[in-house]
């Protein structure tokens, strides 16, 4: 009996010990989130995404982009395991489902689009923003900022139709993996931006600097503005490319439901919105907190507010408004929608941790 006293008090010293160890792990900022809106009106919940099929990888997880090429090919990042982002492949996927190794990148790809050169334009998480010929030959295009800062985490591309290609960076400080991702969220640092690569120049200028984890980028159809995520801020912001307003940002949406990721125009104008899930009501709790932010970081893993499988993605008018949400809430047909992409009356869905794509037939 004494014994086993005696290890339940070494084991609570333990984790005391580790806990106050863990709690200058981070130095977060005070944030209020907004009040999260209710499940009602353009919110309201519904099943519409379980009717979504699954097109799987058959090797690795993670397609969090999905590249659609002129013959209906499909292109995804993935990696070795649900939770190991640290070896990766592109591959692609022909239209009866047969899979290969595109480029063997040996790291994980994450957002990407197709130049009108047939080259695709890549967020690869070890090199930073390169470029894959047709015969799967990477070459690198940047790895630092305009500012030389250096690109650790670029999470999102989008090419204009004067061949400039737009892509986010969500950190400068930190590598990629999944508690290096939490701790940006923790923290609420300006640590990402916007930029733009000219690829006949090969210089990368910032058009924003000092943003909350920079996510998705989309173009407007008319090429005069993009939008991008700001994931952890539950927000879209706008940044002008033309016109009277050309350089300046400002709020697309605020206070949205959950942690948006991926952002990409729709074939009528709009835009479609992919949430990796939703928010979390423990952590919008403690973010006022810098003491209680950095005591739930602290904690193990299994004591942590938890990610819930949650499929949810909206289209979103240019103007600004939510034309409609659409919901698998249990998560077990889209658990995720880390990204989308429109093509022949089908969007295709990715996740960051899934070993499939999924498919599903626009209404």
């Amino acid at each position: 009996m004494k014994k086993k006293k005696s290890l339940i008090i070494s084991i609570v010293i333990f984790i005391v010990l580790l806990i106050t160890f863990q709690l200058t792990a981070i130095t977060p900022f005070a944030w209020s989130p907004p009040k999260l809106p209710e499940n009602t009106g353009v919110y309201q919940s519904n099943e519409l995404l379980t009717s979504s099929k699954k097109i799987h990888l058959t090797m690795g997880f993670g397609p969090e982009n999905v590249a659609i090429d002129s013959l209906g090919n499909l292109y995804c990042g993935s990696h070795i395991q649900k939770e190991d982002f640290s070896i990766g492949k592109i591959l692609k996927i022909t239209p009866n489902g047969k899979v290969s190794v595109f480029s063997d990148t040996k790291s994980w790809v994450a957002g990407m689009d197709f130049d009108k050169k047939g080259n695709l334009i890549a967020c690869d998480l070890s090199r930073g923003l390169i470029s894959i010929n047709p015969n799967g030959e990477i070459t690198v295009l940047a790895t630092k900022t305009e500012e030389g800062d250096p690109i650790k985490i670029p999470n999102d591309v989008d090419i204009a139709s004067d061949g400039m290609i737009y892509f986010t960076n969500s950190s400068s400080q930190l590598d990629f993996n999944m508690d290096n991702i939490m701790q940006l969220i923790f923290e609420q640092k300006k640590d990402g931006g916007l930029y733009q690569y000219n690829p006949k120049t090969k210089k990368v200028k910032t058009l924003t600097k000092g943003n909350y984890f920079p996510n998705g980028v989309a173009i407007s159809k008319n090429d005069d503005y993009l939008l991008f995520v700001e994931t952890s801020r539950y927000r879209i912001l706008k940044h002008w490319l033309k016109g009277e307003k050309k350089g300046t940002t400002e709020i697309f949406i605020d206070n949205l439901p959950g942690f948006p990721n991926g952002i990409s125009k729709s074939k009528d104008g709009n835009f479609w919105l992919g949430f990796s899930t939703k928010r979390i009501k423990d952590l919008d709790a403690a973010h006022p907190s810098v003491f209680k932010k950095k005591l739930i970081f602290a904690l193990p893993k299994w004591m942590q507010p938890e990610i819930e499988p949650f499929g949810m993605l909206m289209k979103v008018a240019p103007e600004g408004h939510i034309l409609k949400t659409y919901y698998d809430t249990t998560g077990t047909i889209v658990p995720e929608a880390s990204a989308i992409t429109e093509y022949n009356n089908h969007l295709y869905i990715g996740g960051d941790r899934t070993a499939y794509i999924s498919k599903w037939k626009i209404e």
